[in-house]
């Protein structure tokens, strides 16, 4: 598994890839805009001409975005619905313009519609802005979520719909561990983990699967609490960690920290000391 973590884009968007060399990235996640803000500014020429000539330098690969916490392409309120569909299609054209490959995105919360009535209308948006970028090759990774609140997107099931609404060709899934923790996914041990990585085979599927969000839980199995801890201090464990590192499937695709920075928001040691243990707990697969 390439190892790396979610990186500031402080003072532009190729700042993130200095910052992500000097801790230990072999792959980044960036926001490309504000992540609490509806409006964005445009990216400039000269700050994307520098960050394809780092990223090419770093050989750090591959780097991608999450989007906006804003959006919610569930929202049953139509102002915020269409502010949602509007931001995501300006997530998606400015990962185009950094020549990323997907941008992960929370499916949507159903402010009380209900699940079905949830994911109707998350499918439709999706459709929407699928067809308001065709003809770019960005997909939407649709992340596991801890279900907290009416969020949807927890169950294998949702994003399995999703994905069947909506069409396969430019959807893909981002797991993170926390959340499928929080969810009800049990990834505390090796046996857990191969019983979760049969039930998403046999639910999504493995070519769908792009990224993994490499979090610890602070929350337990099935509370449906979105909090991250840094590795093997939470609910999870190293034990379960040294199962997901090291497990034929997972570790093909990029394992990305979104673990606490403190007080360190651009550069945080604790990604190096997050880092150096997920590389320690994957050793026995790189011999």
């Amino acid at each position: 598994m390439k190892f790396g973590a979610h990186m500031s884009i402080a003072g532009g968007v190729d700042k993130a890839i200095e910052r992500g060399r000097r801790v230990g990235c072999e792959a980044i996640q960036i926001f490309t805009r504000g992540n609490m803000q509806w409006q964005s500014r445009p990216l400039r020429a000269d700050e994307i001409a520098e960050f394809k000539r780092l990223r090419a330098a770093t050989a750090i690969a591959p780097v991608f975005a999450h989007n906006c916490y804003l959006i919610n392409l569930g929202a049953t309120n139509p102002l915020n619905l269409r502010r949602s569909i509007e931001a995501m299609v300006d997530e998606l054209q400015r990962a185009d313009a950094l020549a990323l490959p997907f941008v992960v995105a929370h499916p949507g919360a159903h402010m009380g519609a209900g699940e079905a009535a949830g994911l109707r209308r998350i499918a439709a948006s999706l459709r929407e802005v699928l067809g308001q970028t065709r003809g770019s090759p960005v997909k939407i990774a649709l992340e596991i979520t801890a279900g907290q609140g009416t969020c949807l997107g927890h169950r294998f099931e949702h994003l399995a719909e999703l994905i069947e609404r909506v069409g396969p060709e430019r959807l893909a899934v981002c797991l993170d561990t926390a959340h499928l923790l929080a969810a009800g996914y049990d990834i505390r041990d090796a046996a857990g983990v191969g019983r979760v990585a049969k039930e998403f085979a046999r639910i999504i599927g493995w070519k769908f699967l792009v990224a993994v969000h490499l979090n610890d839980s602070k929350a337990p199995l099935g509370s449906r609490v979105d909090r991250h801890e840094h590795i093997g201090k939470g609910q999870i464990g190293r034990a379960g960690f040294r199962a997901i590192v090291n497990h034929p499937r997972f570790c093909r695709v990029p394992g990305v920290l979104e673990t606490p920075k403190g007080d360190f928001e651009n550069e945080s040691p604790f990604d190096k000391l997050n880092l150096r243990l997920l590389r320690s707990l994957a050793a026995p697969a790189r011999k």
